[in-house]
């Protein structure tokens, strides 16, 4: 069942738009934040979220570039009384926008369509590969590999659990794992875009700390691709 939260500075908003969501009967408890200072205090991680824009304190544009940092995956349906908004929301990776009032038919639709989402998420993070190392065969989720690096004439794999040292070439594993959302950055690594926090000239911060570096060669199709998948992330 997947996490939902709403998040408005306006009390029946909130009481009203939960009323929605559970009607629609996608999920029986609902998170409800009178802020966007309360929301991202909170440290909590959804899979939809119901955000109004023009609160008092922090915007939901800036509560949304906060979010956005640590989770990509979450899907952000604005509501607002404001149609001129829509131009920030894209650059937050929004995956919907309302205008208030908003219909049950309307919260019905989004949470369906979020729904499909989540879902086909949910069977990518199940996905495992299998890699040959030096003490034999290991089968590693998709999902928990942070980045590939060549260095010393092997390729180190950086996961969530565990450092591996597999055989291959990092040009061979760069072809096998483009199919995953894995891209190149430099002629030394290989990244999961999920993973990638920030780009900033030429160094990419990843969600684990590390910095990787960009080249300029590979720059603009790196950033191509990494633009192409938060797209898809939406």
């Amino acid at each position: 069942m997947p996490k939902i939260a709403v998040c408005d500075d306006d009390k029946e908003s909130v009481i009203r738009l939960k009323e929605m969501i559970l009607s629609a009967g996608i999920s029986k408890e609902i998170d409800c934040y009178e802020s966007g200072e309360k929301l991202v205090e909170s440290d909590q991680n959804y899979d939809i979220l119901f955000l109004d824009i023009d609160m008092g304190g922090m915007n939901g544009i800036e509560t949304a570039k906060i979010l956005r940092e640590k989770d990509k995956n979450v899907k952000i349906i604005y509501v607002t009384s404001y149609a001129e908004y829509v131009h920030y929301a894209f650059a937050v990776h929004a995956f919907a926008y309302l205008l208030k009032p908003v219909s049950q038919e309307q919260v019905k639709a989004q949470l369906q369509e979020a729904i499909s989402y989540y879902q086909k998420r949910k069977k990518e993070d199940e996905i495992s590969i299998r890699f040959e190392t030096k003490d034999g065969s290991e089968l590693v989720r998709i999902n928990d590999i942070y980045y590939f690096e060549y260095r010393e004439r092997r390729v180190y794999v950086k996961t969530k659990k565990e450092n591996l040292i597999i055989r291959g070439g990092i040009r061979e594993i760069a072809e096998r794992m483009k199919g995953y959302d894995f891209a190149v950055p430099h002629k030394s690594f290989v990244v999961n875009l999920f993973y990638v926090k920030a780009v900033k000239g030429y160094d990419i911060r990843m969600m684990d700390g590390s910095l990787i570096p960009l080249s300029q060669k590979k720059s603009t199709e790196f950033r191509s691709l990494l633009n192409k998948f938060l797209a898809g992330c939406i």
